[in-house]
């Protein structure tokens, strides 16, 4: 009996040359719903690629301009902030209708116009290329979705719904926001400064003591009571005593 090669599967593109029970097997598969892998990607400095000029786009837009992106724009009627921000050298906007060559050594692409078949256009060109994409609204032909999420500092909080209902995500997001104020983004400061302070030592704490020592009520007390140098005295106290012990 000679066995068939191995063929390993592109990661995001479509496979050539599979035999049909193969492909059949390969369909069944893509249409259950997609469990998502939670990643978090940076692309600082990397060409992200926006397909669209309106509003959803230029959100998206600013999403990306926090990470530090090298934006490009493709737009035959860019909103007039989009058109601000490239004259601010904060992007690259081009007015025209989208081609295929604008995908060109991009990290990411973002398909969001107001015409379905040209989104669906975006998402098979880019599958083709290797590159991932995002359809704003639209799921299927989506490499990932980008949920609903807030910042405070460096701590990010996301919520999603895998794009079941994102009006669900921002839902919980926005309950979450009150719970979560700015003194998280002082906490993490401290707890950086903690673990800097600890290294410079010599002192080695693992995950587990790290854990026990995250007493957050009595923290979050003295964070918002701006007692920053009792919240530091506290929690390497907390530390330091786990480790003699």
């Amino acid at each position: 009996m000679i066995s068939e090669p191995y063929e390993p599967p592109s990661p995001w593109g479509k496979r050539v040359g599979v035999r049909p029970n193969r492909a059949e097997d390969m369909k069944s598969k893509q249409s259950k719903p997609p469990i998502y892998y939670p990643i978090l990607l940076n692309i600082q400095g990397k060409r992200c690629v926006v397909i669209g000029g309106g509003k959803v786009a230029l959100r998206k837009v600013k999403m990306l301009l926090d990470c530090g992106a090298n934006i490009i724009v493709i737009s035959p009627k860019p909103h007039p902030d989009m058109v601000k921000l490239s004259k601010k050298k904060a992007l690259r906007l081009t007015q025209r209708d989208y081609e295929t060559r604008d995908l060109r050594k991009a990290a990411v692409v973002i398909a969001c116009t107001d015409v379905k078949k040209v989104n669906r256009k975006v998402a098979d060109d880019a599958k083709k290329a290797g590159v991932l994409v995002n359809v704003a609204d639209d799921a299927e032909p989506s490499d990932f979705v980008l949920p609903s999420f807030f910042r405070r500092g460096n701590l990010l909080v996301a919520v999603s719904t895998s794009g079941v209902s994102p009006a669900l995500a921002r839902r919980i997001r926005t309950k979450l926001e009150k719970d979560f104020g700015e003194e998280y983004a002082s906490l993490l400061s401290l707890i950086g400064e903690v673990r800097s302070t600890l290294k410079r030592k010599g002192n080695i704490v693992d995950a587990g003591t790290w854990q026990e020592a995250l007493d957050l009520d009595p923290l979050m007390r003295l964070m918002k009571a701006g007692r920053w140098e009792k919240a530091m005295t506290f929690l390497l106290s907390r530390l330091t005593v786990d480790q003699e012990e």
